[in-house]
């Protein structure tokens, strides 16, 4: 009983934190930030955050311990009221939602149900884009869905007339809600009720008080045991000697559990000759790597900025920064939504539209081993595990430099009952050296002449930690109106137990899936694709998708010396398929969205391309089931008219869905999108073969891709931004309290 005791509150703890129901920032002493004495009077010379006030615990919300108010930002959300109609909900809302759903005779009427999520049901477009501030705010709404009685309900709450309103699930769109967290962390018992299963872990020779699980999202595979259940797997580690029990896996052992019926539907266990991994200098904390002596390879450095930051957060959720302002909130499954994206045009003042919504629709991770442990890991974290759920709260000075401004984020679990996720996103303006434009002439043309602007950035970003990998997701503004999309992958490698410790020891003949790490660890090889969802509206809803290929251009006998050059061939797309696109490098072209009904002075109509960085494509059959399901990353490009039911490229219920509700199947109905509302997909791909630089935690791995103005200005928009000035920096100096 002790035992069953220990491993509840290891994996109670480990989910508590993992997906912040509470949650604290812990600053080590080691990791505070140097002392700085500013020659310029400003408080923003110091480490205290611009906005600290008390809060007061109340029973309608769990809040967080309090914080060093020189870290963090801390805010009474009791209190919190609407101000915009894309604000997310509030605690008052939350809790009026919960009661409302008390009440009504489907959930009355049970002993349990489950509120996987509760999000703001946002207005019609039309109607936020008509609103003006100081205009009534449209009638809030929330989109529930649940699960009762184990069948998947899809149920819209008002707000203001506390009406009711449940939406067919169709019988024809398979899958289930987002998990709730508590679902997660309730089938981690169920194992725990088996004799075989203990008696396993005893014969493993693991400790139950060493034992930590995972459930694990089972995917589909058209097998007879997946007909009308819920399922999940859960795998094990052994946490003895090390927090980083990722690298000692039970390997081989998987218990497949019925979700709703708390039930072990089988056990197989085909690794009791492979060792467990004995997890020597695995343990990456500060705390632990410290004793082996100072690696310290760099001075301190930090941003400071005497006159404050150039940014303001209204009302919660409206940034300003320089020449841009968007609306900004956390969301349960996509993290982070950025809406209604405007820029100012410095020769007509005009603030214009750029982007109604943006925000990561879906993720997809397929571990590339077919074998009896391994073969269903091909996550979908978003829909399956919800994004934003898994946010972590962001380390002051570490994960954002000190002039950072904190927003939380405020879900609901599984019984309605709100929750807070604090600092989930930072927002801050980052200057690393680099050049916004510069020329300087050369001296052959007798003209001495040298000009350079700096390049200063406003960072949004949130961290999510989705069990052992963690995402860095950031939104960088930039002044030339350039909108990069950016994407870090860190954390910890999901891996293998091998009997083998050193590479002579395979045979010539074995494929080991990935790659031996340490001493019976083998890194298996994955794919991650995170899928995005882009409602550009180039000054308005009405834009076109452009294809400009670039060709070779021979020229004619006698017309040149040259032989070719290069020609650009414009296309626009007249329905969804020609808009299906393959990235392909000796293929190249550009892809623009332009609103054809503006044009330049000149005659250019106005737009912004997608500009692709580095990137993968998805290798696996398309009817591989997994690729099925995910069958939004067999293009990285998709345009689809705007439709306010397609925003999850995976479909709305993700967790055991079967691709039949997917961005491929809205797309290849092939509908109209000249001169229309349209959306923009962009598809961002890793392919991962782990390597020893890898293990036991990795380096941070980053790609992008950026939304940039084509022919969307008159000119170079920073044209007249001013050079730094000596005078205008702050001259720091190392504290001495001698």
């Amino acid at each position: 009983m002790e035992a069953r005791k220990s491993l509840r509150f290891f994996v109670l703890s480990f989910f508590v934190t993992l997906f912040l129901v509470v949650t604290w920032v812990h600053l080590p002493s080691s990791l505070k930030e140097d002392s700085l004495d500013c020659t310029l009077s400003s408080t923003w010379c110091s480490s205290k955050n611009r906005i600290q006030s008390s809060t007061k615990p109340t029973n309608n919300l769990i809040k967080k311990p309090q914080q060093s108010s020189t870290t963090t930002t801390q805010h009474n959300h009791n209190s919190d009221v609407p101000h915009h109609p894309l604000d997310p909900l509030t605690v008052q809302e939350f809790n009026r939602i919960k009661a409302i759903l008390a009440k009504h005779p489907l959930f009355e009427s049970v002993s349990t149900y489950t509120l996987n999520t509760i999000a703001l049901e946002e207005p019609e477009k039309d109607l936020v884009l008509k609103w003006k501030k100081g205009d009534p705010l449209p009638a809030r709404k929330a989109s529930v869905t649940a699960m009762v009685n184990r069948k998947s309900h899809v149920v819209t709450v008002a707000l203001d007339t506390e009406e009711v309103s449940f939406h067919e699930v169709s019988s024809v769109i398979s899958g289930y809600p987002t998990m709730a967290m508590e679902e997660m962390v309730g089938v981690l018992d169920v194992p725990l009720k088996s004799i075989e299963f203990n008696r396993t872990i005893s014969q493993r020779g693991v400790n139950m008080a060493d034992l930590a699980c995972l459930p694990i999202s089972s995917g589909w595979y058209d097998m007879p045991v997946e007909e009308n259940r819920r399922l999940i797997k859960v795998q094990c580690y052994s946490k003895k000697d090390t927090v980083n029990f990722y690298m000692k896996p039970i390997e081989g052992l998987t218990v497949l559990v019925d979700m709703d019926r708390r039930e072990v539907v089988s056990i197989s266990d085909n690794g009791r000759d492979i060792p467990i991994a004995k997890g020597i200098n695995t343990d990456y904390r500060y705390s632990v790597q410290k004793l082996n002596g100072d690696f310290r390879l760099f001075n301190p450095i930090s941003l400071e900025q005497p006159k404050g930051p150039s940014f303001t957060v209204e009302e919660g959720h409206l940034v300003k920064w320089a020449n841009w302002v968007f609306h900004l909130k956390a969301d349960a499954r996509a993290g982070v939504i950025i809406s209604q994206v405007k820029v100012r045009d410095p020769d007509t003042s005009e603030v214009r539209s750029v982007m109604y919504k943006g925000f990561t629709s879906e993720l997809f991770v397929p571990y590339m081993d077919p074998t009896d442990a391994w073969y269903f890991k091909t996550y979908m974290d978003a829909g399956e595990y919800g994004f934003g759920m898994q946010a972590m709260p962001l380390d002051p000075l570490n994960d954002c430099p000190r002039n950072a401004y904190y927003m939380d984020g405020v879900f609901a679990a599984a019984d309605g009952t709100p929750y807070l996720q604090p600092n989930m996103i930072c927002i801050f303006e980052s200057y690393a050296g680099d050049i916004a434009w510069r020329h300087s002439e050369c001296p052959i043309t007798d003209i001495t002449v040298t000009e350079v602007r700096p390049k200063v950035n406003l960072v949004v970003r949130m961290a999510a930690a989705v069990a052992n990998y963690d995402y860095i997701i950031d939104w960088e503004f930039q002044t030339d109106g350039l909108i990069r999309a950016k994407v870090g992958l860190s954390g910890i490698l999901m891996v293998k137990g091998t009997t083998y410790d050193h590479m002579n020891q395979v045979p010539n003949q074995e494929y080991l899936y990935g790659t031996l790490l340490s001493e019976n660890v083998i890194g298996v090889i994955h794919d991650h694709y995170i899928t995005y969802y882009l409602d550009m509206d180039i000054d308005g809803s009405d834009n076109s998708f452009m294809k400009v290929n670039i060709k070779k251009q021979e020229t004619l006998p006698g017309e040149s010396p040259r032989k070719s050059y290069l020609k650009a061939v414009r296309n626009v797309a007249k329905t969804e398929k020609d808009a299906q696109i393959k990235l392909k490098l000796y293929d190249p072209s550009e892809f623009h969205l332009i609103n054809p009904s503006r044009k330049t002075r000149v005659g250019n109509p106005v737009g912004y391309k997608v500009v692709p960085g580095g990137t993968a494509a998805s290798l696996l059959d398309p009817e591989d089931p997994p690729q099925k399901r995910a069958a939004f990353t067999n293009n990285q490009i998709w345009v689809t008219p705007y439709n306010k039911s397609e925003q999850w490229a995976g479909g709305l219920f993700v967790y055991q869905s079967q691709g039949d509700d997917t961005l491929q199947v809205w797309s290849n109905r092939d509908r109209p999108i000249e001169n229309k509302d349209i959306v923009l997909w962009y598809t961002l791909g890793f392919h991962h073969i782990p390597c020893q630089e890898d293990y036991p935690i990795m380096p941070t791995v980053s790609s992008s891709f950026d939304l940039k103005p084509v022919n969307f200005f008159e000119r170079n928009p920073i044209l007249s931004l001013p050079p730094n000035f000596k005078d205008d920096l702050p001259v720091c100096k190392a504290y001495d309290s001698s």
